[in-house]
């Protein structure tokens, strides 16, 4: 029941903000279910991309997705997602270890997320303002920023959508933020189901809970984004980063000898 209720929570605030799916969601199931690391995120990582799933079709059918950005981004991120799951693989055997490293990435994923969030209204103006880069150099980065999501994803499942927004944001300033919004979903659905295989290969992966936090997040996003538009903004915002700074500073603080 619990477990039911934290996916509509979850679901709630991916449709209110399109952020809270790896997280808020890892972090819950370590830090208040005690689930093992691992298992956390590669469970997460199958939920998230079957719960954004349906936002590919919506944002496709209204015309939000430039593919060829979610092609440059998969060139980069599917790669390095395979090549995430093979080091998990590897390192899972020293589960205390992998365990640690897994909460320490984690927990700077989420304070780089909740920097992200903050400040993406002021990200938005200043690249309207920036001269655009070159159309080689730009694909050149892309991809770059593909590997570096695909690593981050497959380790913490943070990243996918306050990371990748807010980088597309700079790096295609011209775009209107609804386009940036549906190519980083159309990305991160994909993202999210190669890396969420890969954990299943090498077992992290509970398929019992993954349907358990799915029966109350379908309902969840459904009422969240018919939320979406009475709600603040501003306010949202900032409660999700204080939320996500808070739960940083506890993962951090678990391996911070004083």
């Amino acid at each position: 029941m619990l477990f039911t209720l934290s996916g509509f929570i979850i679901g709630l605030l991916i449709g209110l903000t399109g952020v809270g799916g790896g997280s808020l969601m890892t972090p819950l199931l370590m830090l208040f279910f005690k689930v093992p690391a691992a298992i956390a995120v590669g469970t997460d990582l199958l939920y998230a991309s079957i719960t954004k799933s349906v936002g590919i079709f919506k944002h496709q059918k209204l015309g939000h997705i430039e593919w060829p950005i979610v092609k440059d981004l998969m060139t980069g991120s599917v790669p390095a997602a395979i090549l995430t799951s093979f080091f998990l693989s590897l390192n899972l055997v020293q589960e205390g270890n992998m365990t640690s490293f897994i909460e320490v990435f984690l927990g700077i994923a989420l304070i780089v997320t909740s920097v992200a969030i903050f400040f993406q209204p002021l990200i938005i103006n200043k690249s309207l303002k920036r001269p655009s880069l070159s159309e080689k150099k730009r694909k050149s980065i892309t991809i770059i920023l593909g590997i570096i999501l695909g690593f981050i994803v497959t380790l913490t499942s943070v990243g996918a959508g306050a990371i990748g927004v807010t980088m597309l944001l700079i790096l295609y300033p011209k775009l209107p933020i609804k386009k940036i919004i549906g190519t980083d979903i159309a990305h991160a659905v994909p993202l999210t189901l190669i890396s969420g295989i890969g954990h299943a290969s090498i077992g992290t992966v509970d398929l019992e809970l993954l349907i358990v936090l799915l029966v109350g997040s379908i309902p969840g996003v459904w009422l969240g984004a018919k939320l979406n538009a009475k709600a603040n903004d501003e306010w949202i915002r900032l409660l999700l980063v204080i939320i996500l700074f808070g739960i940083a500073l506890k993962l951090l603080g678990n391996h911070i000898n004083v």
